[in-house]
């Protein structure tokens, strides 16, 4: 039998991103009161006493969304929300004691069946990362080569992001290019936008021309 949450937490400094994880939760869990947070202030502000559901981006503005996850995880399902993929974000959350971990590539209706599933006792995991699991404890992985560069460690799929971008395309277009939503989109541009220290459209396609992504 799935519980019965009547008040959640959603923390994400995007606006859209806040209203459709709320969406999400409603779907999932009708009834239920949202409190939302775009930071790690805000959200320190909601936590007495403690939710007993929080869905968590990692990458806010004031830190990382680890922190509040170790402070609330004893008394809290916390779900990680996020556009992060790789092991360098999803072992340190669940270390810190996540107890799910979905990404922003869906659409509404399966991200509610996937929190209704996640409080029923199932599989916390979107099925990327449950696969990414299986790929890391079934062989070594061997370590990633030394950055013998000063670029700012975009992944490839944020380089892919930036190069399409800087060629104009909007949020959109390079959604439906990539295959990702919106929401993904939003998330891979907000990281890439702090990683390389911009906060236009015009500086990401100079940078984008730096890097030779585009003439």
């Amino acid at each position: 039998m799935t519980p019965t949450y009547h008040r959640a937490l959603v923390v994400d400094d995007l606006a859209s991103s806040r209203d459709w994880l709320s969406h999400s939760l409603q779907l999932a869990f009708p009834g239920v009161n949202i409190d939302t947070a775009a930071s790690l202030a805000q959200a320190a502000q909601l936590i007495d006493p403690p939710p007993p559901l929080a869905l968590i981006d990692l990458g806010l503005p004031d830190g990382s969304g680890i922190s509040l996850i170790e402070r609330l995880h004893r008394d809290t399902l916390c779900i990680v929300a996020t556009v992060f993929d790789d092991d360098s974000h999803l072992f340190p959350a669940l270390r810190a004691g996540a107890q799910g971990y979905v990404l922003k590539d869906q659409n509404t209706e399966a991200l509610a069946d996937m929190l209704r599933g996640i409080a029923a006792g199932q599989p916390p995991l979107s099925p990327s990362i449950a696969r990414r699991l299986l790929r890391h404890f079934a062989a070594p992985v061997a370590p990633p080569p030394a950055d013998t560069t000063d670029e700012s460690n975009l992944t490839p799929r944020e380089t892919e992001v930036l190069r399409l971008t800087a060629k104009g395309l909007t949020r959109q277009e390079v959604a439906g290019m990539l295959q990702l939503s919106t929401h993904t989109v939003a998330g891979y541009l907000k990281d890439i936008y702090r990683k390389l220290s911009i906060g236009s459209r015009a500086e990401a396609t100079l940078e984008a021309a730096r890097r030779g992504l585009v003439e």
